[in-house]
């Protein structure tokens, strides 16, 4: 097959099989060296015992072995787990909450739109240290309520296994309000408006055409923001590390999988083999879990 020919001008351009390739090549350059490979080395280094300070050798299946038998392995699935149930439920409610009050043409909005946005380009350390001061056993929130009669003794929201990992559910969800919110309000601009005019002629109000027209039409969306909330909790690791620290909350019981997978394999005596079959089962685990939620979401479809 020759190669196309493009005239330009008086003149005549053979254009080479390879030309485009050439615009391709850095952009490809970039992802095969900055994705492609570490994926493929995390893979290779899951099946060795390789250490940060030497190079290892292949130990099979070893390092999945002692995941099984590991106690801290089921402690951080368990905890991430706990992190779907409860970030992805008000993160897919709240937002949709949120849009439906500020699409309003009304005076100022542009302004509790940008204030709600605000947390989401925050730094996440700005944030975690904001939210580590105000629930320390000597922060504002404790204070106040001690200081109003209504406490006795602070609570111990960052010393607590149970609240420390409420606590961290309440950043992931007050910092992500703002993003799924213009999600969708991008998704309610293409609501037809038709068919709230038409529900309004039959005498239809509000909360009538809200679940009859608006939530129909936003479903797609919804399960955007479910699947996207529920990735992102299943790899949570700023939000518990900054405000349980490095240890994960008392005795480790708060470590999420990332939070392992970072403790295992840092330092000068990480165990670089077991953390890339960590990181394995993690892409596994998030895999999964985006091909379960398509393949429901297509079956309501059908």
């Amino acid at each position: 097959m020759s190669p196309p020919v493009r005239r330009s001008g008086s003149r005549i351009v053979q254009q080479r099989w390879f030309t485009p390739w050439l615009f391709l090549l850095p952009g490809l350059a970039v992802v095969i060296g900055f994705n492609l490979f570490p994926f493929l080395n995390t893979v290779v280094l899951a099946f060795t015992n390789a250490k940060v300070l030497g190079g290892g050798h292949f130990t099979g299946a070893e390092n999945f072995t002692r995941m099984v038998q590991d106690p801290a392995f089921w402690t951080a699935v368990g905890n991430s787990a706990l992190y779907i149930v409860g970030v992805v439920p008000p993160l897919v409610i709240l937002p949709l909450l949120l849009a439906l009050l500020v699409e309003r043409k009304l005076p100022g909005i542009t302004f509790f739109r940008t204030a709600f946005f605000t947390p989401v380009i925050a730094s996440i350390v700005v944030v975690g240290l904001i939210w580590t001061w105000m629930l320390d056993s000597r922060g504002l929130v404790n204070d106040v309520l001690t200081g109003l009669g209504v406490l006795k003794t602070p609570i111990p929201f960052l010393t607590d296994q149970w609240l420390l990992l409420v606590s961290s559910m309440l950043v992931t969800v007050w910092k992500g309000l703002g993003y799924y919110m213009v999600i969708y309000l991008a998704a309610l601009g293409t609501v037809s408006k038709d068919l709230h005019e038409a529900a309004q002629v039959d005498g239809a109000g509000w909360w009538r055409r809200l679940f009859a027209v608006t939530l129909p039409a936003l479903r797609p969306t919804m399960v955007l923001v479910a699947v996207l909330s529920a990735v992102s909790a299943f790899r949570v690791f700023s939000e518990v590390y900054l405000l349980a620290g490095p240890a994960g909350g008392p005795g480790g019981a708060d470590t999420t999988l990332v939070m392992l997978i970072q403790q295992v394999g840092t330092g000068l005596t990480g165990d670089l083999g077991y953390s890339s079959a960590l990181s394995v089962v993690l892409f596994v685990l998030t895999l999964g879990l985006l091909l379960a939620t398509n393949r429901l979401n297509r079956q309501e479809d059908l």
